[in-house]
């Protein structure tokens, strides 16, 4: 089996996601592998430098807040840890703030990024557009990619 690029690093990542998102605390063991295998799939197309970047990014991190905060992310309180982030995130040095902002979005990959995550904040965009939108509020079922009987936007009209 290949090396993921969370592999190893998974309890500090899940700190940081934490960190960021805190309802992410009450995901249940499936919503992570769910959300991890998202995140994994948007970094498995990125170089194999920059997936060690990510991990050397995350250890770093860990180990910087066990100087600073004496606790690694993962035992650090959630003020705490939102306090060192929101430091990081506005760090001096530029690579390190985009990194941080990097994973970030992962954190808001893996949240929002999920079926339930995007119910959690009312969106409610459709791989069918508004036609599915519409169909939904009359009670009609569709399916992407069909037409469906509302369609006034299309070249026919």
């Amino acid at each position: 089996m290949s090396e993921t690029v969370l592999q190893g690093v998974r309890e500090p990542f899940r700190a940081l996601v934490v960190g960021f998102v805190p309802e992410a605390a009450d995901l249940s063991a499936e919503a992570w592998e769910e959300g991890e295998a998202l995140a994994e799939g948007l970094l498995a197309g990125r170089p194999a430098a920059l997936q060690r970047q990510v991990r050397l990014l995350i250890r770093s991190l860990d180990v910087l807040s066990l100087l600073l905060r004496g606790h690694r992310l993962a035992r650090l309180d959630s003020e705490a840890r939102t306090r060192l982030l929101a430091s990081l995130q506005d760090s001096r040095l530029l690579n390190l703030r985009r990194g941080v902002w990097g994973l970030r979005t992962l954190a808001f990959v893996i949240y929002y990024g999920r079926d339930e995550g995007r119910t959690a904040v009312g969106y409610r965009a459709s791989p069918g557009g508004w036609i599915a939108r519409a169909a939904e509020r009359s009670g009609e079922a569709t399916t992407p990619g069909s037409s469906g009987s509302g369609d006034t936007h299309g070249a026919d009209t």
